[in-house]
């Protein structure tokens, strides 16, 4: 049995989260309910929850500050807010789980059934880093759900992304490769569009390891690990737009 502990400062929420998880969700037992920061420390502490439902927003602080509070990380745990613009982006780069309120019982299911796959797979202190260095404009690291769980990398190491279907590989400068089940789109919209410039509908380039850039119809561009990457037609422009900017800001670039 998954041992769930809820923390959230309003009672119905409590109620409805904890009718759901018995309705629609296997191998749930609460263990208890917490209503503050305060109460919500001290519950974790002292019942070692495997999973803990946590509402970022509570008269006393914020579920963040619960997390920075506990003896040990040593459990899951899935945000739940109201607010849907309220750090999703940093949800994203950390593979933290969050449901938006009022609570959907399929995306309730799947945020449980996430958890049975991927909870052994990364040290909940490794997200929960990534997630605090994201909500202050820090976006240094991502984590990528890759077919063997989870994996920590440095944005500025990755060369370029391609996409293959509902997949994306992911290319570094020592020649490793990692394939995320998520498409090339979702990626496009996270990482830093000042750095990360969609060239192709298959391929989404790191700008600052461009070697450099072949004229043609679209033209193609070499990147440091040589690889040789198509640009179509109709994204050329933005393309050397973007590749121009970045060199303007090079120190001994020449205006």
């Amino acid at each position: 049995m998954i041992r769930t502990l809820i923390i959230d400062d309003e009672m119905k929420s409590q109620a409805t989260l904890h009718k759901l998880l018995e309705k629609y969700c296997t191998g749930i037992e609460i263990v208890g309910f917490a209503h503050n920061v305060k109460s919500g420390v001290e519950s974790i502490d002292e019942l070692n929850p495997d999973l803990v439902f946590l509402d970022i927003s509570m008269p006393d602080g914020d579920g963040f500050e619960v997390l920075q509070k506990v003896k040990s990380r040593d459990f899951e745990v899935v945000f739940t807010t109201a607010f849907n613009d309220y750090a999703i982006k940093a949800f994203q780069f950390s593979a933290l789980h969050y449901l938006l309120k009022p609570i959907n019982y399929i995306e309730l299911q799947a945020a449980v059934e996430r958890y049975k796959e991927n909870h052994k797979d990364l040290d909940l202190n490794e997200k929960i880093q990534v997630l605090f260095d994201s909500l202050n404009n820090q976006n240094k690291k991502i984590v990528l759900p890759t077919s063997n769980g989870l994996k920590v990398v440095e944005i500025e190491k990755i060369v370029y992304c391609r996409a293959d279907g509902s997949y994306t590989h992911f290319y570094f400068l020592d020649e490793e490769s990692i394939m995320v089940s998520k498409a090339l789109s979702n990626f496009e919209e996270l990482l830093p569009s000042d750095i990360f410039c969609r060239v192709h509908n298959k391929h989404l380039i790191n700008l600052n390891f461009v070697d450099h850039y072949v004229k043609g119809r679209g033209g193609k561009v070499v990147l440091e690990n040589k690889e040789e990457i198509e640009i179509s037609e109709g994204r050329k422009a933005e393309f050397l737009k973007r590749l121009k900017n970045i060199a303007d800001f090079l120190p001994d670039s020449k205006k």
